[in-house]
């Protein structure tokens, strides 16, 4: 069953992009996998260019094939147009976390690092900021 997510990063006007990730969304996969491999400004930046991805992480292909390397597993490798899987760009970090999309997590990248939100989407209450786990 999928953890889905939403990735992303903080405009200096305040504005967020952000993707859409399929799988092992929660902060002990994703969390931890976008602190390792996405700590830069200009890693974050690459990473949502891409648009929308089934993982963030993986060196597993869509028909379960081994990549050469662990990358992100974008919609775009399955011949799905860019223009159907593009970054969403919200005007503030409230409208942001205020989209309900059925996401579970929302990850956002500052110039502080990386931040968890728990959306409760199914309780109904405000998106709580979890910890990632660091090991």
């Amino acid at each position: 069953m999928a953890t889905r997510a939403r990735c992303g990063l903080q405009l200096k006007d305040g504005s967020v992009i952000s993707i859409y990730s399929h799988w092992d969304g929660y902060t002990e996969c994703l969390g931890k996998d976008l602190k390792e491999h996405f700590n830069t400004r200009d890693k974050v930046a690459e990473l949502i260019d891409g648009g929308d991805c089934s993982y963030v992480w993986t060196n597993a292909g869509f028909n379960n094939e081994t990549l050469p390397k662990s990358q992100p597993l974008y919609y775009t490798m399955r011949d799905e147009k860019l223009e159907n899987n593009l970054p969403r760009v919200d005007a503030t970090l409230t409208d942001y976390l205020n989209k309900d999309n059925g996401e579970e997590f929302h990850y956002l990248y500052t110039d502080k690092g990386w931040i968890a939100y728990q959306m409760n989407s199914f309780e109904k209450q405000d998106p709580e900021v979890v910890s990632i786990p660091t090991e």
